[in-house]
């Protein structure tokens, strides 16, 4: 590819909260353009109508998946709900490099994937060889990749803190205490989503059983070559409207835990470790970048340690990292189109 040609995109989803801002991410990046937006209610209308923030440049015409000619399109980015994203994804052609933020091919076990998410996979062998994209730690497996799977919020937020220290704590007593806005539920009408449900309170879900716990420990195993770490997670959500703050509680020494992250992160573009005894990270400072901000504190209770990283879960945990994860699949810097990202503060 030549220095003026740019990738032609589709955000499959478009209409949904990540698809929406796959959209105004690409807007600002050097060498891919969205061109297609796919949507099967909101066929016919423009993105504009949808959201009136994409209007001008960034506007495109929503059409469903069968009417968009293929050979035009170099990369797709699936932004669809989970369990339905692999119905699409399978029948696309095999010259368009695909960026899936749902959860269909995080899981490698398709057995697990079933039972996780109740629907079988259409390609068990596929799922079980996709690369995952948790860009800091498998950026390099990326490049030349047709296919790879973006993590969930709670867990690139969960893994980017515990993956640089699981050999340095005792891995069978992993609490992740996570909270998260009201847009990680995406933008379905559901009535606990509604103003006068989620204002002015905070509540946990999925308690004992979220999905997102089997694919922390699918990696968590993984790093640490065994079978048999699990953890206890718990999500809430909170009044606010995009952010993410995970707070683990593990077992180990302070000082070997701040020198891991420090060295792991090191030269990463998107994670700070922040020094020994600063204030806690807090939501407001990655609003709306695709940074992660980590701080490690000593607990009260010795030879326990707390560990709290956060992020804006619709940009590192969604499409921000999907952006960062193309770049690596096609060898570029992976800051391209994400490195200008301030956070809305306050």
């Amino acid at each position: 590819m030549n220095g003026e040609t740019k990738l032609k995109a589709a955000v499959l989803g478009a209409s949904g909260y990540t698809g929406a801002e796959t959209v105004r991410l690409l807007s600002g990046h050097p060498r891919v353009d969205a061109v297609a937006a796919t949507g099967n209610s909101l066929a016919g209308k423009r993105l504009s109508e949808i959201f009136p923030h994409l209007a001008g440049p960034t506007d495109l015409p929503v059409v469903k998946a069968e009417n968009i000619d293929w050979s035009d399109i170099d990369v797709a980015f699936g932004c669809l709900p989970h369990g339905t994203s692999q119905d699409l994804i399978e029948t696309l052609p095999h010259h368009v490099r695909v960026v899936d933020l749902s959860a269909d091919y995080r899981l490698r076990d398709a057995a697990l994937y079933a039972s996780t998410y109740g629907r079988p996979h259409l390609n068990p062998a596929r799922t079980a060889d996709v690369k995952y994209g948790l860009s800091e730690w498998r950026g390099a497996e990326l490049e030349g990749e047709p296919l790879v799977a973006c993590p969930g919020c709670y867990p690139t937020a969960s893994l980017l803190a515990l993956l640089p220290i699981i050999s340095l704590i005792d891995s069978d007593s992993i609490i992740i205490d996570a909270k998260s806005g009201v847009s990680g539920a995406g933008r379905g009408l559901k009535e606990g989503n509604l103003f006068s449900e989620a204002a002015e309170g905070a509540h946990a879900y999925g308690v004992g059983q979220h999905r997102h716990a089997p694919e922390i420990e699918q990696e968590l195993n993984l790093q640490a070559g065994r079978s048999d770490i699990g953890v206890t997670f718990t999500p809430h959500l909170i009044p606010m409207t995009r952010g993410e703050l995970v707070t683990c509680h593990v077992r180990g020494d302070v000082d070997q835990i701040q020198t891991a992250l420090e060295a792991k992160y090191a030269n990463a573009p998107f994670v700070t470790v922040l020094p020994l005894g600063s204030p806690p990270p807090d939501t407001r400072h990655v609003r709306g970048t695709n940074n992660c901000r980590i701080a490690v504190y000593p607990d009260r209770v010795k030879g326990r340690v707390i560990v709290i990283a956060v992020i804006d879960n619709l940009v590192k945990g969604s499409s921000g990292q999907a952006i960062q994860n193309l770049n690596l699949m096609m060898g570029w810097d992976e800051t391209l189109g994400l490195s200008g990202l301030q956070a809305l503060f306050p």
